[in-house]
């Protein structure tokens, strides 16, 4: 068996997969590589998994291979494992009964691969290959792959109807793939949008992710604008305060701090973002980077306008550098150096017209951006648990029960090593503790 059927897969895994459908072949059934590898191979994309599917029952599969998961046999899908490759082997079915907007109530074995390909989303995605190369295109997901156009199997509105989800994955391969959607599609999305009500939040948010973490996020944030769709959802954008120019380099960004970007460009505060990542089911790690960035451009500027509201005059000589330093190890002991980091990388892509602050203000946070990175590497000492001393040896030292006092003084000592106004020595600070308990 050759494998020069497939270009943009890895040739084991499309060397074990052609194993699949030869096994499939010679015991008597029809068998091919469906949907995105296909469709991924034809437009010249790296491909990350093969589906297959097959005439030959769920039981007939099972009996077939020596390692087999039943993982969604009651919809004739199964995960063939062949030598350390898993493949997805689904018989030929269609589908009825989306009750839900989301998933058939009930499905229906066939044995032609043009009925299973007619229950598909896009024409795009549904085109089957055969072992030796052969293409089974009843829809012309082929001509519309080299017209750069998503046009739905059938009419729109009931491809959108059995699955709301599937407006999201239309705009979201728009974008990816840079294609048109076709009119019909398009209407049909307009029409049938309300149905996205129905579908988990946690299911957009992963077609958002996809969307945002493409080459061209701008297309599709511009596309579920013109639509209407995340108006939509079950808990909706505020879509209408966003900030057009602000996303302007988003492409330049990391895949997460597209996010950040994004709310930011919304202004919402960090407040109001904590409340949204929430209700979008982000994991608590990727939440709190989020609103910690938010957090740390909101107390940036209020500290950037402190001090230049102090200032005597707004010449740049004015700028106090030292006050400006010490505003930045703040947040540094506030936020951490991860979320600096983030703050420095978003600031690079907002123009500074975006924030609208007075000439002055935005002097001071220009100034801090320049000098940022200086900062943060002479500040090594950013946590208290990396203070050479312990709160129990404080309470020894000062022979007095812990209590507020003790949390206090230890971010006074933490303060001053970071900004460097003492060494981190435990005799020194010991010392320190002594001067500043004897003062008060």
């Amino acid at each position: 068996m050759n494998t020069n059927t497939w270009q943009y897969a890895d040739p084991e895994m499309a060397l074990r997969g052609r194993e699949v459908i030869h096994t499939l072949t010679t015991a008597g059934h029809e068998a091919y590589w469906v949907g995105g590898c296909v469709r991924d191979e034809l437009l010249g994309r790296a491909i990350h998994d093969m589906d297959l599917t097959t005439s030959a029952g769920p039981e007939e599969v099972l009996a077939l291979f020596p390692h087999v998961i039943p993982t969604g046999i009651q919809h004739g899908t199964v995960t063939v494992m062949q030598d350390g490759h898993a493949f997805e082997v689904t018989t030929f079915r269609t589908e009825s009964g989306y009750t839900d907007h989301r998933r058939p109530t009930e499905v229906s074995f066939v044995k032609d691969i043009r009925e299973d390909l007619m229950r598909r989303d896009f024409t795009m995605n549904a085109i089957a290959m055969a072992e030796h190369g052969e293409r089974v295109d009843p829809f012309g997901g082929e001509a519309d792959l080299r017209a750069a156009l998503v046009r739905c199997v059938g009419r729109a509105e009931e491809r959108f109807e059995e699955d709301g989800l599937r407006m999201l994955r239309c705009i979201r391969f728009a974008s990816v793939f840079r294609f048109r959607v076709a009119y019909n599609t398009w209407k049909g999305m307009i029409r049938r949008r309300e149905g996205l009500r129905y579908i988990a939040m946690e299911r957009v948010r992963i077609e958002l992710e996809k969307m945002l973490a493409g080459p061209d996020p701008l297309r599709g944030l511009e596309m579920l604008g013109r639509s209407g769709l995340l108006d939509c959802t079950k808990v909706p954008v505020p879509w209408e305060q966003c900030d057009a120019q602000a996303l302007q380099e988003i492409v330049q960004l990391p895949a997460e701090l597209r996010w950040g970007l994004l709310l930011m460009s919304c202004r919402l505060s960090f407040e109001a973002a904590d409340d949204l990542l929430r209700a979008w089911t982000f994991s608590n790690a990727i939440r709190l980077r989020l609103v910690h960035l938010l957090e740390w451009e909101t107390e940036l500027i209020s500290h950037a306008a402190a001090i230049a509201g102090n200032s005597v005059s707004s010449d740049s000589d004015c700028i106090n550098d030292e006050e400006l330093r010490r505003s930045w190890i703040q947040l540094l002991i506030k936020l951490g150096k991860d979320t600096a980091s983030d703050w420095l990388e978003l600031y690079k892509t907002l123009p500074s017209s975006f924030r609208g602050l007075p000439p002055s203000v935005e002097m001071h946070v220009q100034k801090i951006a320049e000098l940022a990175n200086s900062w943060t590497q002479q500040a090594v000492v950013v946590r208290i648990k990396d203070l050479n001393i312990t709160g129990n040896e404080l309470v020894q030292t000062m022979n007095r029960p812990g209590g507020p006092w003790l949390g206090q003084l230890m971010e006074q000592l933490l303060q001053a090593v970071a900004c460097g106004d003492i060494p981190n020595e435990t005799e020194t600070l010991l010392q320190e503790v002594k001067r500043v308990m004897s003062s008060e």
